[in-house]
């Protein structure tokens, strides 16, 4: 986030949260073989980081200032 809105760098922002999404899904995974609650409490977070995904793309597509 503070690449894509911070420091503007729009070219390594997706990047960014594709790494920070793909980590998540595994931390999720991990917690989720150790205990099934732990890992279930995660997947709102999952979710979330997604949204924000899309949504940072869909403002890096509508809007051509940045």
């Amino acid at each position: 986030m503070w690449l894509f809105f911070g420091l503007h760098r729009l070219g390594v922002a997706p990047a960014d949260i594709v790494i920070q999404l793909v980590l998540i899904v595994a931390l999720t995974f991990a917690f989720w073989r150790r205990d099934r609650w732990a890992g279930a409490l995660l997947v709102p977070y999952v979710a979330w980081v997604a949204f924000a995904a899309v949504l940072k793309h869909a403002l890096w597509q509508l809007n051509p200032a940045f």
